[in-house]
């Protein structure tokens, strides 16, 4: 759909929508967003109820459904790596140079972080 108004001004994204909105801590959230995203699509995935990946999580169900709807207040990005692994998914981080775009290692977190 193309926009009529010749006025209004289009911005394209930087790709970190946090960022382009002036938030504060942007990559922390665009990181945050990322793994809950992840963790709702295991959860759905594997057609746990809520109930089911509350236990498995060690959460409560209200949590759960929070997390569902996208909500990262309160949990660090440590405890969403912790709820990936109890979902049996293993992390890896991956370092880069920014200048070189060369790798620079790796450290695999498996198990519980």
């Amino acid at each position: 759909m193309q926009n009529s108004d010749p006025n209004s001004q289009f911005v394209t994204s930087s790709g970190n929508v946090f960022a382009d909105l002036g938030l504060p801590n942007a990559d922390e959230r665009l990181a945050k967003a990322k793994l809950i995203h992840a963790i709702s699509e295991l959860i759905r995935q594997r057609g746990l109820s809520q109930s089911e990946a509350a236990e498995l999580l060690g959460i409560n169900q209200p949590k759960i459904s929070d997390l569902m709807r996208g909500k990262a207040f309160g949990y660090s990005i440590e405890r969403l790596f912790r709820f990936l692994n109890a979902l049996s998914i293993d992390i890896e981080i991956k370092m880069v140079d920014r200048n070189s775009h060369e790798s620079t290692g790796s450290i695999m977190l498996t198990g519980q972080c």
